[in-house]
């Protein structure tokens, strides 16, 4: 498995493979053909079906420069490797091609190019499922977040220290902000509402609408545009976040045992992205979502004390009662369901918490069998259900998408 730094990406939202990934494509592109006199980019499959919503033409046109880039919508191709992807061709003055290239991008803000191959130096940790590092741990005496020193160093926390900051920042940005998020849908902010309507209830209450608002904060910030932390994408960046963000202010855990925390939660994070999926044009929001609050579930369990064999447990509750889910954004925007679910998956993840803590961590199914049937879950779900913005919610919202005016 590769560093968790690929699960923690620093970056603009609304999403981390429509998004990040298509701008950094292009970034690649153009440093390498920075000479061309324009350029001609196809986006195929997911990729275009809901590019529009999720400003990846915005993205392209930021880098390439909109006057120069023809941008070209085939949702109907889906290429054989992946269904998020695009073809870029650069021309010089006489419309001869320099230079052509297909890459994709599979999630997590994370591209890879045709006839590209993870090579084994890209993979540090020697363990691939959470079985084996159970086993590690019970025959080491450590923690899970000790396995995650063990094999990326101590320099490792620096770059977390980072992410978590950025996390804060994007909490507290969105709880001040207030208005209609951009795309069309008119979709007025909650987070503010909720924080401050969060101080007049009881303590036993409060909690639960903290992190509600917390999530909403994050995932706000995301879809107006926002710098977020994938955790495991934009679309489920505010899961963790939330429910890290309560627990530090209401039992005082200093940043350290913060940090310990998101190290856990990004191993659980690279355990599904290497044996399933993290992306929803791959696999349904439950690839999304469902991993949040997996890693969310975990790392509060950690905070509080729980065994490795019951972080294990709360992961597989997470990401269990999410198979099935499917990504199904109205209009193609990050907002709707996307938004509404982060805050009820921090929510889930509290609970999955308390449920574990509970037990002794002895239980019949395993979080590797999970993945595993998400997996499998995820390929049998028809494509419509997988970021088309063709199937589910996306066409049986109350007004036709075809009223909404999709202004960015």
């Amino acid at each position: 498995m590769e560093s968790i730094r690929e699960i923690y990406k620093i970056g603009y939202g609304p999403s981390s493979s429509h998004t990040m990934g298509p701008r950094r494509a292009a970034e690649k592109f153009l440093s390498d053909y920075s000479n061309a006199s324009r350029f001609e980019v196809s986006l195929f499959g997911s990729l275009a079906a809901t590019g529009t919503g999720h400003l990846t033409d915005w993205a392209i046109y930021d880098v390439l420069g909109e006057e120069r880039t023809e941008i070209i919508w085939q949702p109907e191709v889906f290429l054989s490797r992946h269904p998020n992807a695009l073809t870029l061709i650069a021309y010089d003055a006489n419309d001869k091609v320099l230079g052509e290239r297909t890459v994709y991008s599979v999630g997590g803000g994370r591209i890879v190019e045709d006839g590209e191959h993870i090579t084994p130096s890209e993979s540090i940790y020697p363990l691939s499922t959470m079985l084996e590092v159970l086993e590690w741990c019970e025959a080491n005496g450590k923690a899970i977040w000790e396995y995650v020193e063990e094999y990326e160093g101590e320099v490792i926390w620096t770059y977390l220290e980072e992410v978590w900051t950025v996390m804060k920042d994007a909490i507290e940005k969105g709880i001040d902000a207030e208005g209609c998020l951009p795309g069309g849908l008119n979709l007025a902010r909650k987070a503010a509402s909720y924080h401050i309507k969060a101080s007049t209830y009881k303590k036993s209450l409060r909690s639960r609408a903290l992190v509600f608002a917390y999530a909403l904060a994050v995932s706000e910030e995301n879809a107006g545009g926002g710098k977020v932390v994938t955790a495991p994408t934009c679309g489920s960046c505010g899961v963790l976040p939330a429910v890290l963000y309560l627990a530090q202010n209401n039992h005082d855990f200093s940043d350290q045992k913060i940090l310990k925390a998101i190290a856990t939660a990004g191993l659980v994070g690279n355990i599904v992205k290497e044996n399933a999926s993290i992306s929803g044009a791959e696999v349904g929001c439950q690839g999304e979502v469902g991993t949040a609050c997996a890693m969310a579930s975990a790392a509060v369990l950690q905070l509080f004390g729980g065994s490795p064999s019951q972080i294990e447990y709360a992961a597989e509750m997470g990401l269990e009662h999410h198979l099935g889910l499917t990504c199904d954004p109205v209009c193609g925007l990050v907002q709707i369901p996307c938004i509404e679910r982060n805050a009820m998956a921090a929510a889930r993840a509290l609970d999955s918490n308390m449920y574990a803590v509970l037990s002794d961590g002895q239980h019949r199914v395993s979080f590797d069998k999970v993945v595993t049937t998400m997996k499998e879950t995820g390929k049998d779900l028809p494509s419509l259900y997988k970021e088309t913005s063709t199937g589910g919610l996306a066409i049986n919202v109350k007004r036709e998408a075809s009223k909404y005016d999709l202004k960015k």
